[in-house]
């Protein structure tokens, strides 16, 4: 499938970031990086031509948060969409990642999601995601979260848009698909 050309961003990193701590559908506030990190974002936006893009959020205090630094001076509104939110992660919410039992195979910090007891599952949030970008109809602005993200540009891009994966999913960068083709913009 074809999907209009997408600007995504993760949210600013959020106290919960710096404890490694598992957030899902709990939410932190974003540390004084974390506006930073979304300040370049809208710096980077404020460089593009965004003409009748519609601009989309995790409802998600973390990504609104982020959204309205960044895209602020630049949306007329920015609507929000639970489709958009984190993977939930269940019993682990809240939770240091040192705590929990480590994953493993090709990608041991993907494993841990699918670990989670009570959580979401990455199937999950691809059907969800699946489901969102089937009724995109423009160029959007996405503000959404680290795993999000991942499972977007892997659906629109491809396995290839993971190649050099990080757990911090671009905060503070800004990735921007079209024509099946992703860039990162810093």
């Amino acid at each position: 499938m074809t999907y209009p050309e997408l600007y995504i961003l993760r949210h600013g990193q959020t106290e919960w970031n710096a404890e490694d701590r598992m957030q899902g559908w709990l939410n932190s506030p974003l540390t004084p990086k974390g506006e930073m990190d979304a300040a370049r974002q809208g710096e980077i936006l404020r460089d593009l031509d965004l003409t009748g893009f519609e601009f989309w959020s995790s409802p998600s205090g973390r990504a609104v948060q982020t959204a309205g630094i960044a895209c602020g001076p630049l949306a007329e509104a920015v609507h929000t969409d639970t489709r958009l939110r984190e993977i939930g992660v269940g019993d682990w919410a809240g939770r240091l990642r040192a705590e929990l039992p480590q994953g493993t195979g090709d990608d041991p910090y993907m494993a841990q999601y699918e670990m989670a007891p009570n959580g979401e599952g990455l199937a999950a949030v691809e059907a969800r995601c699946l489901s969102f970008l089937s009724e995109m109809k423009r160029p959007t602005v996405l503000i959404t979260h680290g795993i999000t993200s991942r499972v977007i540009r892997s659906i629109v891009v491809g396995k290839d848009a993971l190649a050099n994966p990080s757990i911090h999913g671009g905060q503070g960068c800004v990735y921007h698909l079209k024509g099946g083709t992703q860039k990162m913009l810093t």
